[in-house]
């Protein structure tokens, strides 16, 4: 397997006084094996080049890393879909959908929101999904709806983004509208007149927080 010792040399970095403190901080979700992301990240580099190297999207490795407990084989795993993202076509976008909604939490949510937007810039049928998930009770998919255009820069579609944020519109949910202030956030580095306007149009209708978070830099 192009994978081989990876999981036993990650095991090997585990530092159970970090593991505590890392547990805490994701308010004691997932239990952690205790290893930093720079390390983590070392350890996979050369296994990611094989499966590069050899075109390979091996979905078996990616589950293995969901079925483990400690949440660092979840982070693993999206550091791989991340690594392999360019060789997923629209028929691999159920399978990140499962991953998106299984063990959830901003850490591993946010970096497939990274491998849905570059999907979604290589296929752009895929933005219908996008409309559909901003729309579900699921508030991880939503996010990732939301923030899945974070860095586009010039290649953002406005419509796509008015119209996904306005569906979220009334919610108290903290991770919907700190996710609505950053995709606002982030396109404001490129068209700050059309931010200041959105928000200016939509304020009556917007979270404090999403108002916050996106005015950051206008």
């Amino acid at each position: 397997m192009w994978y081989g010792n990876l999981f036993e040399e990650l095991k090997s970095l585990q530092d159970s006084e970090r593991a505590v403190s890392m547990a805490a901080y994701m308010r004691n979700q997932f239990p952690f094996l205790g290893i930093a992301a720079t390390p983590r990240k070392l350890v996979a580099k050369s296994y990611f080049r094989i499966a590069l190297q050899e075109h390979i999207i091996d979905f078996d490795f990616v589950e293995k890393c969901f079925q483990q407990q400690e949440r660092e084989y979840q982070q693993l795993a999206v550091d791989y879909l991340l690594s392999i993202q360019n060789l997923l076509t629209p028929e691999d976008l159920n399978r990140i959908k499962k991953y998106i909604v299984t063990k959830s939490w901003w850490d591993t949510v946010d970096g497939l929101d990274g491998v849905v937007g570059s999907m979604t810039l290589r296929y752009p049928e895929l933005k219908k999904v996008m409309v559909e998930w901003s729309q579900t009770d699921n508030i991880w998919l939503r996010r990732v709806a939301i923030d899945h255009q974070l860095l586009f820069k010039n290649k953002t579609d406005t419509l796509l983004l008015a119209e996904i944020i306005t569906n979220n519109f009334g919610t108290k949910e903290f991770f919907i509208n700190k996710a609505i202030g950053w995709s606002l956030r982030d396109y404001s580095k490129t068209n700050p007149q059309w931010v200041k306007d959105f928000i200016q149009k939509h304020s009556s209708q917007m979270a404090p927080l999403s108002i916050r978070e996106g005015s950051k830099y206008l």
